[in-house]
């Protein structure tokens, strides 16, 4: 951001317009957020944060804005207690951004102690203020946000597994007039995914397409007592809209996935046979219970995924299994793990995948020959080595509950096997995480209990 910024300042753009844009962008957001009604506290410090906060004030309309600039936080103290004591809608924290670099003493962590004791909502402006935006460190104390709003790109800190409690959902305000944002400047280190990406995607269908245009995949899914992840798996796939679905399961769960799905075509499972004709994606683990994994069908798996000459997913039970190394057929190989299992397959344990989600994504994908990983959790990181990582900006806690993991399996295996899709693999991968994501979100939003059933019924796409 440092780099951008003097690109920018070097062209004769004015610091002060771009901290003017910023304001409008806060503003615009919070009015948006609070439909212009209710009340905001915005607590100021000294340096540019505290300025892009105070260049709000003007564009807040009918909000009720109480505007604090701390200075001395000892003296200060009482008038965000008072600020405080009828608890607005949103604190807006705009008192430390990226310049910090010291841990805060006792008179200002007892300044954020006061606004998490409050339980208002926060807005966190470019970086919650306390956390090093480097590191992610927590700098004695830090402001724990439900919404962190970044001038221009997210900074690398930010997204650090530490970081998140205090981050919260992460947004980005670009139109900030910024100069466009150029390699030579300095080199990217990830990508932060943006709803624009998948604007026009996936391209429209032609008047006279079939459904042999659009590819088969098989689900090979469910054990007993694990059915409904083969249904699950198997809705989100069609959600997916390609031509046909079908689904391989246990011999003993064939009658109970078959009865709840009316659209897609349900076998049972057997050590002898081939995958359905024209299958152009596979997907396999949703469901498969391990221990109790017959030793059959795991080789059988093992042997496909070496060499199935379409795009393989493997999820859950399914990945533990896996051959290392380079699949002899050359096609794409995806893995959906979350923490415990990437841990599993590394020898570490989940914390330390946690340690760094983008050296563990990596490290996964060479071990599988350079496949493409989805490493599950808050801001899913998705890529492979030797590539640059792509982090999802959609999702919420919603989603940890049992069956999301299958809802995201199927329906990304949906959208790889249609050939249109499969040209660009890694958007199609990005493009499934994002919309699995915003369909949590929808639901969440409604304020109504939901489970992974509903939210194969909730993505939308195209």
């Amino acid at each position: 951001m440092r780099a951008w910024e003097r690109a920018t300042w070097a062209t004769g753009v004015r610091e002060s317009a771009v901290i003017e844009r910023v304001g409008r962008a806060l503003a615009g957001w919070l009015r948006e957020r609070l439909r212009d009604q209710g009340r905001v506290v915005l607590l100021c410090g000294r340096g540019h944060n505290g300025d892009d906060v105070r260049a709000a004030v003007p564009h807040l309309g009918p909000l009720d804005v109480r505007e604090i600039t701390v200075v001395d936080p000892v003296a200060d103290l009482a008038r965000v207690v008072e600020a405080l004591r009828d608890p607005p809608d949103v604190v807006v924290d705009g008192l430390f951004g990226i310049g910090l670099n010291r841990p805060l003493d006792a008179a200002w962590q007892a300044i954020l102690e006061k606004v998490h004791a409050s339980g208002c909502r926060v807005v966190a402006m470019d970086v919650p203020s306390g956390l090093d935006a480097d590191s992610g460190a927590v700098l004695g104390g830090a402001i724990i946000a439900d919404w962190t709003l970044t001038v221009g790109a997210p900074k690398r800190g930010l997204l650090a597994a530490e970081a998140v409690r205090h981050v919260g959902r992460l947004e980005v305000l670009a139109d900030v007039g910024l100069v466009p944002w150029d390699p030579g400047m300095t080199p990217a280190e990830g990508w932060f995914g943006t709803a624009a990406e998948f604007m026009g995607w996936p391209p429209r269908r032609a008047v006279d397409a079939h459904k042999g245009d659009f590819g088969h995949v098989c689900i090979v899914a469910g054990s007993l007592g694990f059915h409904g992840a083969a249904v699950l798996a198997a809705r989100a796939a069609l959600r997916a809209r390609p031509g046909l679905v079908s689904v391989i399961t246990a011999p003993e769960c064939y009658v109970p996935v078959a009865a709840q799905l009316d659209a897609a075509m349900v076998m049972p499972w057997s050590a002898r046979m081939a995958l359905p004709a024209k299958t152009t994606a596979v997907v396999v683990g949703p469901g498969l219970a391990d221990p109790g994994l017959p030793a059959a069908l795991r080789e059988w798996i093992a042997n496909g995924w070496r060499h199935w000459t379409m795009p393989v997913l493997a999820d859950a039970s399914a990945l533990d299994g896996l051959p290392v190394g380079a699949v002899d057929s050359g096609a794409l190989r995806v893995l959906t793990p979350h923490p415990g299992e990437a841990g599993r397959l590394l020898g570490v344990s989940a914390a330390g995948i946690q340690r760094d989600r983008v050296a563990a994504m990596k490290a996964v994908s060479e071990r599988h020959g350079g496949a493409v990983v989805v490493l599950k959790g808050s801001r899913t990181v998705v890529g492979r080595a030797g590539e640059l990582p792509w982090w999802n900006p959609t999702g919420n806690p919603g989603l940890a509950q049992g069956g999301s993991g299958d809802v995201l399996a199927g329906f990304l295996g949906g959208l790889l096997a249609q050939p249109a899709l499969a040209t660009n693999p890694m958007r199609a991968v990005r493009g499934a995480v994002f919309h699995h994501g915003a369909a949590a979100d929808r639901l969440e939003a409604s304020g109504e209990p939901w489970d992974a059933a509903d939210l194969s019924r909730a993505i939308r796409w195209g």
